[in-house]
C-alpha cells in the first residue's frame, strides 16, 4: 500500500496485502480526507508526554515471570529472558496518540499493548506487533489478532518508530474504536474495531521469549479528547 493511504477492515481475520483496488483506494482518499479534517484541531492542541525518562524504570512494573530482566541500558529500556510483561503504571488511557521507538533482534518476537490491564502473564488489551524474523510470520505492524500484516518493514536489529492512534468514535451509527497504525512514517492502515473489544487501559511490552530481545526508547503518549 502507498505511504499515507488508508485501508478499513472489521474482520477478525482480515489480512492486510498492500494491493487495494482502485475503487477501493477513491473511498479511502475520500475517508482520509475527512479524517483528517475532523480531527485536526484535537491533535493541534495536544502535547506528547514522556512515560520513559531515559535512565530508570520508574513508572513501569514487571508483571509475569520474575526471572525476565527489564533494564535500561544505554539510555533505552532491554527486555530478555523468560516470558513477561512490561507495564506503565501511568493511566488508564483510553483515546490517544502514542509512539515508542523499538528495536528487535534477529528472530525475536515482542509486542506494544495498549488499553492493557496490569495483571500477570500476557495481559489483555490489543497488541501492536514487533515482529521482524521470528517463527511467528504476523510481521511488525500488525494488529495482532485483528488485522495481520505478512511483509516485513523493518530490518531486525533496527530502530524504528511505532505510532498509533487510537480513539473511540461514531461510524454510519455505529459505536466502534479507531486504531491506526504507522511504522517509520509510513500509516499502515486504519482498522474500526465495531465490537470495541478493549475499552481503556495501560500501556505494556512483551518479552516473549528467552530468544528475544526488545530494546524501547522515547516512549511517549498525547491524550485525544472523549
Amino acid at each position: 500500500m502507498q505511504a499515507g493511504s488508508l485501508h478499513y477492515v472489521n474482520n477478525p481475520r482480515d489480512s492486510y496485502t498492500g494491493i487495494p483496488t482502485m475503487k477501493k483506494l477513491q473511498v479511502l482518499v475520500c475517508l482520509a480526507l475527512a479524517l483528517i479534517t475532523a480531527r485536526a484541531a484535537v491533535a493541534e492542541d495536544g502535547k506528547w508526554i514522556a512515560l520513559f525518562d531515559g535512565k530508570s524504570m520508574d513508572g513501569w512494573e514487571k508483571v509475569g515471570n520474575q526471572e525476565s530482566v527489564w533494564e535500561v541500558k544505554d539510555g533505552a529500556i532491554a527486555g530478555s529472558g523468560p516470558p513477561s510483561m512490561l507495564v506503565c503504571t501511568k493511566g488508564p488511557y483510553k483515546n490517544f496518540r502514542y509512539r515508542a521507538e523499538i528495536k528487535i533482534n534477529d528472530g525475536g518476537n515482542s509486542g506494544l499493548y495498549f488499553r492493557t490491564t496490569r495483571k500477570p502473564g500476557f495481559t489483555d488489551g490489543y497488541e501492536a506487533q514487533i515482529d521482524s524474523t521470528h517463527r511467528d510470520p504476523i510481521r511488525t505492524g500488525s494488529l495482532y489478532g485483528f488485522c495481520h500484516v505478512y511483509q516485513q518493514h523493518v530490518k531486525p536489529d533496527t530502530w524504528f518508530t511505532y505510532e498509533l492512534e487510537v480513539r473511540d468514535d461514531v461510524w454510519r451509527g455505529r459505536n466502534m474504536t479507531r486504531i491506526k497504525i504507522t511504522v517509520d512514517g509510513n500509516e499502515l492502515y486504519e482498522y474500526l474495531d465495531f465490537a470495541q473489544t478493549f475499552k481503556s487501559g495501560h500501556f505494556a511490552f512483551q518479552q516473549h521469549d528467552p530468544g528475544s530481545k526488545v530494546s524501547i526508547r522515547k516512549v511517549e503518549v498525547m491524550p485525544l479528547a472523549d
